[in-house]
């Protein structure tokens, strides 16, 4: 069992960051925002969903060492990897899970959050096209998760991380539930904004109901199609409530739990830090003062935005450190 304190940054303050809140306002303004609607077409949400991630990259990208595709073969379906070689290897190999509501997002949209985080801990990403929901639900996408993990366990030496951002981050904590119990050891989690609680029912929620950027009416049509049934809906590792409620959070990964102040899904990340803490584990807990839910891909308009990813990734290297 593992043991630490939990480190918290500022508390919530009044208003949002004021170049987030601007940009927010252009993105709405132009037709990006919010993400969905009632009526939307999945396949609309995805177009959506890709061409607002590739705006909104800012200009030029991470530069790491070399990239390729490849493939991993699961148990029930093949699932495609993009592998970031980092410029300087550090003996760290990140497995990262796209945000996306697990219906939307690709390889493409997770281009630049792979790229930073090879580049901020020299290490190597797999990045993990997992299969998407509404044609996919639970447990399509947490079995894509742990068969990457298990991939990358055996292909690359040295630490193992898994993490992600948002609904990625959700399928985060969930295989670092499977990887305690199944295997592969892993060495630290990454969980950014993530996305914990289908109940939907953190008063943060109706708090941050209009956002920004991320609306409890997205996490809804989100939700809706992942998890459709009601036992999907309590498995604890999608509903980790759940799993700290049945006491199943013992001898995990230590973890890196981000939240933001203005963020829908900002009490079930906390709540979750809290219940990771108490059972023993090790946290860093960065609560994102004046910040919006997906700040880890505005850097390029806010500086703000991007400190705080930056302390994240910094927050995770020296767990790394210290577990070595």
């Amino acid at each position: 069992m593992r043991s630490g304190p939990v480190a918290t940054s500022a508390d919530v303050t009044s208003s949002p960051d004021p170049e987030l809140a601007a940009a927010i306002e252009r993105l709405a303004a132009d037709g990006w925002l919010p993400l969905t609607r009632p009526d939307i077409d999945v396949e609309d949400a995805r177009r959506n969903y890709r061409d607002l991630a590739l705006i909104r990259r800012g200009a030029g990208s991470e530069p790491v060492g070399s990239v390729h595709d490849d493939v991993v073969t699961g148990p029930d379906a093949d699932v495609v990897v993009r592998v970031y070689a980092p410029v300087e290897p550090q003996g760290t190999t990140v497995v990262w899970l796209h945000g996306g509501g697990w219906v939307v997002g690709d390889l493409d949209t997770a281009d630049a959050a792979a790229r930073r985080v090879s580049r901020a801990l020299g290490a190597t990403v797999v990045s993990v096209d997992y299969r998407l929901a509404p044609e996919h639900p639970h447990p399509a996408p947490l079995q894509d998760a742990h068969a990457a993990l298990r991939w990358a366990s055996s292909t690359f030496p040295g630490r193992l991380v898994v993490g992600g951002d948002s609904a990625g981050a959700g399928l985060a904590a969930g295989a670092a539930l499977l990887a305690r119990d199944w295997g592969p050891r892993l060495d630290a989690q990454l969980l950014l904004y993530p996305g914990l609680d289908p109940t939907m029912s953190h008063p943060s929620v109706l708090q941050n109901a209009d956002g920004p950027f991320l609306t409890a009416a997205d996490m809804r049509w989100f939700w809706e199609r992942y998890v459709p049934t009601e036992p999907a809906r309590l498995d604890p590792s999608v509903n980790l409530g759940e799993a700290a409620r049945l006491g199943e959070l013992d001898d995990l990964a230590s973890a890196v739990i981000a939240t933001a102040a203005f963020d829908p899904l900002r009490d079930e990340g906390r709540a979750y830090a809290r219940a990771v803490a108490a059972a023993g584990v090790t946290v860093r807990e960065l609560t994102g003062e004046g910040l919006v839910h997906g700040y880890f891909g505005l850097a390029s308009v806010s500086e703000a935005a991007r400190e705080e990813g930056d302390r994240a990734l910094a927050a995770l290297a020296e767990l790394l450190d210290a577990g070595s």
